[in-house]
């Protein structure tokens, strides 16, 4: 998708963060954009923001990415005011940190992998045919996180990284299904940006009678990336069919590291296969 003017966009998580990002970016960039966000109202005063970025139609369409039905149902309307969907940010995403895994629970899985990992897999699901269905081609933005390449020691979101691991090989596999059909895919692996979701993780958390667990917004992310500059680097990544979407390049290192671990882990398996014959 290198000609995005005049083409439509999906973003769920789209009320605030990444998603919000990304909507104003694609606004600026010629598109319609459809707005998707479980918070009603803070998706409402999202849309307001964007609306005036372009010449592009911008509206705001309630949805819980967990559920199957609600996400079909966004994309039944979706389809019904612009006809045709070109490209999807599956982007809603919520995090709980600082549990160590042993003691966390059955909801609290369930909660993150439904909205991380089952909300692409429902996005997918969703959106997939409706692109293939018009022939024109089209690509699909899944949010991993840099989380999904690596797991960091100190911050206590195993569980939010193995959600995001999840959506790199779904995402991975979804290019494979897709290969010559027009469907571009990538995963965007984002590190520090500046968004609310660890205040808005805790605040759904708590309103659906959940722990509200570590609800401030750690310095690294407050300090991150501004949201835009992501939306920047995703379009530009789009166009180029780019698959990994690598925000900040300076995390190269921590790539470096997690791969020493894995060749030693062959080095270790070669050595014993001398030693003991296999």
């Amino acid at each position: 998708m290198q000609d995005v003017a005049g083409k439509v966009a999906v973003v769920t998580g789209a009320a605030s963060g990444i998603g919000l990002g990304l909507a104003r970016t694609f606004m600026r960039a010629g598109m319609s954009v459809a707005m998707c966000d479980i918070r009603g109202d803070r998706l409402r005063a999202a849309l307001e923001q964007v609306k005036p970025l372009g010449q592009g139609r911008a509206i705001a369409v309630e949805a819980d990415v967990s559920q199957r039905d609600s996400v079909e149902a966004a994309a039944q309307r979706i389809e019904a005011e612009f006809g045709k969907i070109h490209l999807v940010c599956n982007n809603a995403g919520v995090v709980v940190r600082g549990i160590p895994m042993e003691t966390i629970d059955d909801e609290t899985w369930a909660w993150e992998f439904g909205v991380n990992f089952y909300g692409v897999v429902h996005g997918i699901q969703a959106f997939v045919p409706r692109i293939r269905a018009h022939g024109e081609g089209g690509h699909v933005v899944n949010t991993a996180s840099m989380a999904g390449l690596q797991v960091g020691e100190t911050r206590g979101t195993g569980s939010y990284a193995a959600t995001k691991f999840a959506v790199v090989a779904l995402s991975e596999a979804l290019s494979h299904d897709l290969k010559g059909t027009g469907i571009g895919v990538s995963v965007l692996c984002p590190a520090a940006v500046n968004t609310e979701i660890y205040t808005s993780s805790a605040a759904h958390r708590a309103g659906r009678g959940g722990p509200n667990l570590y609800p401030d917004t750690p310095d690294e992310i407050a300090q991150g990336m501004h949201p835009d500059e992501v939306g920047r680097r995703v379009l530009d990544g789009v166009a180029a069919g780019q698959f990994f979407l690598i925000t900040h390049p300076e995390t190269r290192p921590w790539l470096e590291a997690r791969h020493a671990r894995i060749m030693a882990g062959y080095d270790f398996a070669e050595r014993w296969q001398k030693e003991h014959g296999g």
